[in-house]
Formats: structure tokens, C-alpha cells, sequence
């Protein structure tokens, strides 16, 4: 009989590349919010995914880059960092269209002590496949790839054959979850962040980049949940963008996030969101350390 395996992996790329799609196709369940906004991801989230002889421990990280200065930034880019320093592998994800600047950023922190497999995302967005097999020997030449494997995460396609690349790189070591474990994050921060989904869904560039969602209320009972979130803002002029005329851009924001709990929770969800103005927190590390759900 084989030695169980479990381990943990480190998925890290640029902003807006597809790592929360692919932890989500990983794991299963919806972990990671998604947008089209670069950066959606602030925190370090587990998905684990257990399976008869295998465990993967899945750590989603932002998207790493350094054109915002900012201390929330700064903050994110230490979740990477320390991500890389304490897992068994490491999951690079690039778009098989085009390497760019701030893909090459991430080189220098790639480990050399442990494994990386790079997965090239978007092969299903190629306008011309023959033009994989010519990326894939040019990004050859950046690190001592353990494996390279083209996926899709929107679709699924290959990402079995990812999977598969990285079980062969875990260590024999016993499950650190419950078969039925999917994160280590709670209900309470999973609500947090389905509300800044479709905030950034809603408002897409209107709404700025210093902006967090907070929970201030969470009660459980008779399968029901009663949520209170607060929205907050960097200025007056963004809280009235939130709410949006006749309070409905704030409807829909809510009304969205709550059918979002709902499946995710498996039972009814009463949700009040409230939006707050708290000036340059994102500019502020205790601030920006205290408001971004960790």
C-alpha cells in the first residue's frame, strides 16, 4: 500500500492571472472571490482538498506587484513572501499568452529548495496554439521548472494533469485536515468577502482600491444567519458612489452577496450592509492591518 501524501502548495502570480479561479476549480467551492480588478485577493486563504491517498493544502495569495506603495500593498506582499518560505511546493501560475513585467518580478522569489511547477493559464483564450510550445521553451529558461503544465481554470481543462504534477511532489506525510475541511477560513470572513465581490463586480473602476468590508455582526441559529456588514471607504464622494442613487447600487451589491451566502452556507441569510468613511486607511498599516480581515 502507497504512503499517504499531503503537503503544502503555494499558488502565486501576478494580479489578475487566474489564481483564485484555479483554487476555486482545485477545491471545488467557492474559496476566493473573483474579478476583473487586479489585486481582489488581499488575504492568504487555504483550500484544502482531500482525496483517498492525497491531500493538497492549496495557499492563495495575492497577486503579487509593485506599483502600489501603499500599506496594504506592502502587506500583501508579505503574505507572499512568507507563503513561499514555510510550504512544500510552489504553484506559479502565468497567462500562456504573454509573459510580462510583473511576471518576471516574482522570479527572484521563486525557492530553489523546493519544487515549482509552473502552470500556464488561459490556453483556451490562444488564438493560435502552435504559438504554446514556443512560450513554453522561452519560460523554460527562467527557473528549474519541476514540471510545466498549459490549463485552464475557467474551463478545467488539463487541470487534473495539474493536479497530478503536483502529488508527485509531495511529501509522505498524514492528512492536517478532515476529509470534509475545505479552508481554514471561517463563515464569517467567507461573508466579508462575497460582499467585496460584488462590490468590485458592481462598480468595477469606480470604486477605489481602498476599500474594505468588515463584519460586525455574525449569529448563527436554526439555520439561519444574521450578517451585518460595514463597507468602508477612503472619502464621502466614495461612500455616495457605494450607495448609489436611491441606495440602489448597495441593494444590489447586498442582495447579490446574499445569495452568494447562501449557497455557499447552505441556509437562509439575513444581510445589512452599512457604508462607513474612514480617511487614507489604506495608507495606514495598523489601519489598513485591521480592516482587511486579518
Amino acid at each position: 500500500m502507497s504512503a499517504f501524501k499531503c503537503g503544502l502548495i503555494a499558488i502565486v502570480g501576478r494580479p489578475n492571472v487566474g489564481k483564485s479561479t484555479l483554487l476555486n476549480r482545485l477545491v471545488g467551492f467557492k474559496l476566493s472571490i473573483i474579478s476583473s480588478r487586479p489585486q481582489t485577493t488581499r488575504h492568504k486563504i487555504l483550500g484544502v482538498l482531500s482525496e483517498d491517498e492525497r491531500q493538497f493544502v492549496f495557499v492563495d495569495t495575492p497577486g503579487y506587484q509593485q506599483r502600489h506603495r501603499s500599506a496594504l500593498n506592502r502587506l500583501m506582499n508579505k503574505q507572499i513572501q512568507s507563503a513561499l518560505a514555510e510550504v512544500d511546493a510552489v504553484l506559479w501560475l502565468i497567462d500562456a499568452r504573454r509573459l510580462t513585467a510583473e511576471d518576471r518580478q516574482l522570479i527572484p522569489l521563486l525557492p530553489a529548495s523546493r519544487p515549482v511547477i509552473l502552470a500556464m493559464n488561459k490556453v483556451d483564450a490562444l488564438s493560435d496554439r502552435n504559438r504554446l510550445l514556443p512560450m513554453i521553451d522561452s519560460v523554460r529558461k527562467l527557473h528549474p521548472f519541476a514540471e510545466i503544465v498549459p490549463i485552464s481554470a475557467e474551463s478545467g481543462d488539463n487541470v487534473e494533469a495539474l493536479k497530478n504534477a503536483v502529488a508527485a511532489h509531495l511529501p509522505d506525510a498524514p492528512a492536517m485536515f478532515d476529509a470534509d475541511t475545505v479552508t481554514d477560513r471561517s463563515e464569517r470572513f467567507l461573508a466579508a468577502e462575497y460582499v467585496r465581490e460584488k462590490l468590485f463586480r458592481r462598480l468595477g473602476e469606480e470604486i477605489p482600491y481602498g476599500t474594505a468590508v468588515q463584519i460586525e455582526r455574525f449569529e448563527q441559529g436554526d439555520g439561519q444567519r444574521r450578517i451585518a456588514a460595514v463597507i468602508w471607504v477612503d472619502r464621502p464622494a466614495h461612500k455616495r458612489i457605494v450607495i448609489g442613487q436611491g441606495g440602489e447600487a448597495l441593494k444590489a451589491v447586498a442582495s447579490a452577496a446574499r445569495r452568494d451566502m447562501e449557497e455557499s452556507f447552505g441556509g437562509k441569510v439575513f444581510l445589512e450592509v452599512w457604508v462607513k468613511v474612514k480617511s487614507g486607511w489604506a495608507n495606514d498599516e495598523r489601519a489598513a492591518l485591521s480592516l482587511s480581515g486579518e
